[in-house]
């Protein structure tokens, strides 16, 4: 996403809009743009990656603090351990992001640290002295730093696997291979990363674990006497299920195998659909006498 789009633009809701707001908003363009009900339409997919993205900095309260301190900087502000409000490092330095700044992880480097990545020419060596003084000193390996940075994942992503490429410090780039089925919160970890899983919630689909709930709209002459209705999956398209004879308001009707898959390799979830009964309406002369002729419990 752009750094040059407002995170609040995006969604279409003011600086001073409430959580509920901003889920809400979320929500409604999530259903608009979401690529399962956009097939093959790319723009529809950025659009739902920058709501995305945009929900995710201002659903949380922290970083929607950092967000609306540091614009587009936020993300450096958080990895380099800046509270909101404070405009520096937590514990120890003093870090303060310029506008259009990277979003990168910053640390103090030794003057041994420089040598071994500029190597161990006079020139750098008397820059040091003359900095530092030619007082002796023990050599020590550099210890490496691992960037953190949060990867953010739609459901389907979870369901089929994704890939995501990262730009660490210094302009090297590393792929981080996503597994199928993989929980909110898992760290993923590449040399000079720690990836942490952030899984959007879905317009469609609630998470359970392994298993993925679903609402489907049964009309209610079908849940009175029974027969089939088609559930959307999270591989694409519709599965074709049996409603039994009087089945209730919100039963829930199991799915086997159409979950998430198991990032172990273990058996797959379950799709659960859920019956949404729909009364007819307009209501025709024979229902609404049927109903007027039921007992109210």
């Amino acid at each position: 996403m752009a750094k040059t789009k407002d995170y609040y633009d995006v969604l279409g809701v003011p600086r001073t809009a409430t959580q509920k707001e901003v889920t809400s908003a979320f929500r409604k363009l999530a259903r608009k743009h979401h690529p399962d009900l956009n097939a093959g339409d790319k723009q529809a997919e950025t659009r739902f990656k920058e709501i995305s993205e945009a929900h995710d900095v201002l659903s949380d309260a922290k970083k929607r603090k950092l967000y609306d301190e540091f614009g587009a900087d936020w993300q450096a502000a958080q990895q380099a351990g800046v509270e909101p409000g404070s405009g520096r490092r937590s514990a120890g330095g003093g870090f303060r992001p310029q506008p259009g700044g990277p979003e990168v992880q910053y640390r103090t480097v030794s003057p041994d640290e420089m040598e071994d990545l500029f190597g161990d020419s006079g020139s750098f060596g008397d820059i040091f002295g003359s900095i530092f003084g030619n007082a002796t000193r023990t050599r020590a390996r550099p210890v490496p730093v691992d960037v953190e940075a949060p990867i953010t994942v739609s459901l389907g992503e979870v369901y089929r696997g994704a890939s995501r490429t990262v730009e660490l410090p210094g302009g090297r780039r590393v792929e981080v291979k996503i597994p199928a089925g993989v929980k909110e919160g898992t760290v993923l970890r590449v040399p000079g990363l720690r990836a942490t899983v952030q899984v959007l919630p879905d317009p469609v689909f609630t998470r359970e674990g392994k298993d993925v709930r679903v609402s489907v709209p049964v009309p209610l002459n079908v849940a009175l006497r029974g027969g089939e209705v088609a559930a959307p999956t999270l591989k694409g398209g519709q599965v074709q299920f049996k409603v039994p004879p009087e089945t209730q308001n919100r039963k829930k009707i199991r799915l086997r195998g159409l979950g998430l898959p198991d990032p172990k390799g273990g058996q797959p979830g379950d799709l659960y659909a859920e019956v949404n009964v729909q009364l007819p309406v307009p209501m025709d002369e024979r229902t609404r006498k049927w109903a007027s002729e039921q007992p109210l419990s």
